[in-house]
């Protein structure tokens, strides 16, 4: 049974950083598209990154230069390190995964994950 359990959000003063997990609990010896989502209360979810099942990385421009995705060797956990934060990166932040997304399908603006995580609570101020 595939789940992703996230941590590491908090609050933060504007410019400083916060680092959220994404642990994916059961591969299934898949390779995942995997990423991360922000949705504030009264607004739809917006993109923030995604990783294709190559590795290969997408930004929304609000995050480019300041967020960047990483995984452990296992591909089986996600990181997103947030620096240079401002107030409008305050959100429930989500971890999505979809099996066997490569390349184009990994689609930053695609957002039908099968799997989605609970949320971690990232407040800038």
């Amino acid at each position: 049974h595939v789940q992703l359990v996230e941590s590491g959000g908090g609050s933060a003063q504007a410019g400083g950083s916060l680092k959220l997990t994404c642990v994916l609990t059961e591969s299934h010896n898949v390779d995942y598209c995997m990423g991360w989502y922000r949705q504030t209360a009264g607004k739809e979810r917006e993109e923030v990154a995604v990783i294709d099942a190559d590795g290969e990385t997408t930004y929304a421009d609000s995050v480019k230069g300041r967020f960047a995705l990483s995984q452990d060797n296992a591909r089986s956990i996600l990181y997103l390190q947030m620096n240079s934060l401002k107030p409008e990166d305050t959100a429930m932040y989500y971890c999505a995964a979809d099996g066997g997304r490569h390349g184009s399908l990994c689609s930053l603006f695609d957002m039908t994950f099968n799997y989605w995580g609970q949320g971690t609570q990232v407040t800038v101020s």
